[in-house]
């Protein structure tokens, strides 16, 4: 089931996406509690825009994961990571803006059904859950495999249509 989260009244997910805060786009030290993943060094505290604009990039018929959009955005930033949990928060935010667009009868949006996890499974987390994920990857051709247990669907054979960043 994905989880529910409440904008402030009067706001759209396209607002949230396309809004300032002084912490984005800043590169900080990695915080200790983060160093045993990461090591030392510098992350990036993503743009909302900037994550937006790579999941874009996943033409049809491709995929991209969350790490990827990770690594590409330090790259860009002469950092040594990006925030993971900034970037989900802000790949969930993205995902809502496109749908909201999508309801307000936009062609064009941001393709975030094709943006997975690292080892291929979908995203509760993205409207309609994994679910509504894995319908839309379907009429794209792709093949869902049942997730195990309590685990999510998978993209079967993903990684050969990871685009290249």
């Amino acid at each position: 089931m994905a989880a529910t989260w409440k904008l402030a009244k009067g706001r759209t997910w396209r607002q949230k996406l396309e809004q300032e805060h002084p912490s984005h786009g800043k590169v900080v030290a990695i915080p200790p509690g983060m160093q045993k993943r990461f090591g030392t060094g510098r992350m990036l505290i993503p743009r909302p825009l900037d994550v937006d604009a790579v999941m874009r990039r996943a033409g049809k018929g491709r995929l991209v994961t969350q790490s990827q959009i990770r690594d590409k955005l330090a790259k860009e930033s002469k950092a040594d990571c990006s925030c993971p949990l900034a970037t989900g928060i802000l790949i969930r935010i993205a995902a809502e803006a496109a749908e909201e667009d999508s309801q307000a009868g936009k062609k064009r949006i941001t393709p975030y059904w094709r943006t997975i996890r690292d080892d291929g499974k979908l995203n509760e987390k993205l409207p309609g859950g994994a679910r509504a994920q894995a319908s839309r990857l379907r009429r794209e051709g792709f093949t869902i495999q049942r997730g195990k247990g309590k685990q999510p669907p998978r993209v079967k054979d993903f990684q050969k249509y990871l685009i290249k960043l």
